[in-house]
């Protein structure tokens, strides 16, 4: 049998959970297990209460929907990427039309397996990981989020990320514009290969190297997922979480990819130290991906068994220190903690500096601030902006946005503002309200002023204009039509009504 029509058997298992967090009473999470069409996805909606939980479904019906009824020769990434553009424009629509769903939009990443073909579809930051027959893992899907295209783009570092406040605002979701772009995937696999589709209440907690090794030595799909819940749980599952597994064919047994699991077992990037509460950082302390993140409370001295039981399965020690006995560890800690005392002991003989502190000879609890203001993103600020306008036109172009920008700008007219971003925001405004015409006439400031100075932002900003643009010319035309049939309902002569 040719590896074209070669066929397997294919599993799966998947889990929902609403979390721990009571500020999230529903699940806005949503998922599709269709193991007779092979059809997997998972969707993690934003807009709180009602109307996340609404995009999320509506975009998991959708897909199922479109696969119900697909057609034998249908290509299925053409099909699956339909489908996905469709609820999107489903979802959008719900939200213009309905006020309760203004905010609404939702992630979405989905899995089709055809023989040994699969095919992936995703918009947002849910993930899809393969794991080859050979135990090494694949991150299949990039996050379409703030701080990991700044990672990409080596503006930012991984641990700068974990703990940015923009960490969690999505770039690209599914209902937020009327047009979305899909990443499409289609690639062979072999027998014994597995993936896992997740919303980030999973990967908040877990990391890459983590979830490779519960793959790695999980035989049972139903308890990986239960035990990635449990970790999630232990963690303090802050969001909604879920998860759906699936494996192609026979899973090859542990042993035959736990041989190089050890080596591979490393940071993605740089080691994370575990900051003590006085800043000194020992060196063979490691903290989880996940807990620089969401760090948990520091409840003792020594780290509870459990924790130190993941670090040790987070971080390759090297083999002579793996037979240790736990008593060299507590004097190892012991040995840490009089070190400690003895810097703290020297600054206070000497009133030198001590390291990691303010040099004032103010108490070490007031020399940490309890909070720092974090200036807001651009995006946030922009996406803010935006969403005010959407919420109501009208009101926005009545408040006095437009007379603060003229006296900021020194101008007499809203279209003369060099300011790009108030451009494209008082189109926006006048094509919601109906005033197609004055927004043509922002959008074309919009895009020529972005000409003139360009930067990142601006970019970002002429897009959306241009998007606007093609908005008006959609509207426009379907106007032209309706009032062109108008006319000819009109001028159609009366049916004869005599005939026989």
């Amino acid at each position: 049998m040719s590896e074209e029509t070669q066929t397997f058997q294919v599993q799966s298992a998947a889990l929902t959970d609403r979390g721990l967090n009571e500020r999230r009473p529903l699940n806005e999470d949503a998922l599709l297990q269709d193991r007779e069409r092979s059809i997997f996805a998972v969707a993690d909606g934003v807009g709180g209460a009602e109307a996340g939980e609404v995009a999320s479904q509506t975009a998991i019906e959708v897909l199922d929907e479109a696969f119900r009824h697909q057609v034998d020769g249908t290509d299925v990434e053409d099909l699956m990427e339909l489908a996905i553009q469709r609820a999107n424009a489903a979802i959008h629509q719900m939200a213009q039309e309905h006020a309760k769903f203004s905010m609404m939009a939702t992630t979405i990443v989905a899995l089709h397996l055809k023989g040994n073909v699969a095919t992936f579809g995703h918009v947002g930051d849910s993930r899809l990981y393969r794991l080859t027959p050979d135990g090494q893992l694949h991150r299949e899907t990039e996050d379409h989020s703030i701080v990991e295209e700044e990672v990409r783009a080596g503006r930012m570092t991984p641990e700068q990320a974990a703990n940015h406040p923009s960490k969690n605002v999505i770039s690209r979701a599914l209902g937020a514009e009327q047009g979305v772009e899909v990443d499409m995937k289609t690639m062979e696999v072999e027998e014994g290969t597995e993936f896992l589709l997740c919303t980030d209440g999973i990967t908040r907690h877990v990391s890459d190297n983590e979830l490779r090794q519960l793959m790695v030595v999980s035989n049972n799909l139903d308890e990986l997922c239960n035990e990635l819940k449990q970790r999630c749980y232990e963690r303090g599952a802050e969001d909604n979480l879920t998860v759906v597994a699936v494996r192609v064919g026979e899973q090859l047994k542990a042993g035959e990819r736990l041989s190089d699991l050890e080596p591979t077992i490393s940071p993605e990037t740089h080691p994370v130290y575990a900051a003590q509460g006085n800043g000194v950082q020992p060196e063979t302390t490691f903290l989880p991906a996940s807990r620089v993140a969401f760090p948990g409370p520091a409840t003792s001295a020594t780290p509870p068994a459990s924790v130190a039981e993941e670090l040790r399965l987070n971080v390759a020690e090297p083999r002579a220190k793996q037979g240790g006995s736990s008593a060299a560890r507590v004097l190892g800690i012991l040995f840490v903690l009089l070190l400690i005392a003895g810097a703290f002991y020297a600054g206070a003989r000497y009133k030198e500096r001590i390291p990691f502190l303010a040099s004032n000879p103010q108490p070490a609890a007031a020399a940490i601030p309890v909070s720092t203001p974090v200036p807001e993103e651009p995006f946030v600020k922009f996406e803010r902006a935006r969403r005010q306008v959407d919420q109501d036109p009208r009101a926005w172009l009545a408040s006095d946005n437009i007379s603060k920008e003229l006296l900021a700008s020194g101008v007499q007219n809203a279209l003369e503002s060099p300011n790009t971003e108030f451009l494209y925001l008082y189109g926006r405004a006048n094509l919601l309200s109906g005033n197609t015409d004055e927004a043509s006439k922002a959008f074309d400031a919009a895009i020529s002023k972005s000409d003139l100075n360009p930067s990142p932002a601006n970019a970002t900003i002429k897009k959306e204009a241009v998007l606007g643009l093609a908005a008006i010319s959609v509207r426009t035309q379907r106007d032209r039509w309706k009032v062109l049939n108008h006319y000819e309902e009109l001028t159609k002569p009366p049916a004869n009504t005599n005939a026989p």
